[in-house]
């Protein structure tokens, strides 16, 4: 539809849907718009389905503050009503932070996406000294071999930055920033992993979504 507006929306994925998948995720998003009774563009052919465009999938179990979906509608509307429209339906665990009205011509909103940044909290607290030690060995490192759905690859290039901040309530905590292009997206567990931590003591948390035209 030529006339069609893209509106993005920033929204966090909290506890109570840290386990819903990216599919799941993109269903969500369908029964909400519905249910706010948005004008929403749909495709053409024997099953016509809304036009929505999830940003980079979240790994299962992590929570975030920044996702992000696109999506199309016939008519103009107020980015502040489309707010308050979606806050009002949305379900448990789905906090809708903000819209705003971005160029339909933009690429796609996965395509834009180059890394994600990530808060990573450990339970139990490990020893400040010995985890920075694991993170020094690991950004010298000139390769690291993993293997991902019976493929090997090379984790080290997924790891644009990683480092140790002290948190005096909760302990040690790791900040990374983890490439997040087609074809070459770095997952916080294999990091985890290839630091010796048990993925299942930790929780993960996307602080950040770092889109091409935003870069720094």
């Amino acid at each position: 539809m030529t006339n069609s507006k893209r509106y993005r929306i920033t929204f966090s994925k909290t506890p109570d849907m840290r386990f819903t998948s990216h599919l799941d995720t993109h269903h969500a998003w369908e029964r909400t718009l519905r249910r706010a009774q948005v004008p929403l563009v749909y495709s053409q052919g024997f099953n016509p389905r809304p036009r929505i465009s999830l940003g980079t999938a979240l790994p299962l179990g992590c929570t975030s503050e920044c996702e992000l979906v696109d999506i199309w509608l016939e008519e103009e509307c107020s980015p502040a009503g489309l707010l308050q429209d979606l806050r009002r339906v949305a379900p448990l665990g789905l906090h809708i932070k903000a819209v705003e009205r971005v160029e339909k011509r933009q690429p796609s909103l996965q395509t834009q996406v180059i890394a994600v940044e990530y808060e990573v909290y450990i339970d139990p607290a490990p020893i400040l000294e010995e985890l920075c030690s694991s993170v020094q060995t690991l950004l010298d490192a000139e390769t690291l071999p993993r293997q991902r759905r019976g493929k090997d690859y090379d984790l080290r290039p997924l790891i644009e930055a990683i480092e140790v901040i002290q948190d005096n309530v909760e302990g040690p905590q790791l900040k990374m920033r983890l490439a997040a292009r087609e074809g070459a997206t770095g997952r916080p567990e294999e990091v985890l992993l290839a630091l010796n931590i048990d993925p299942t003591l930790t929780r993960s948390h996307r602080t950040r979504v770092i889109l091409m035209h935003r870069q720094p």
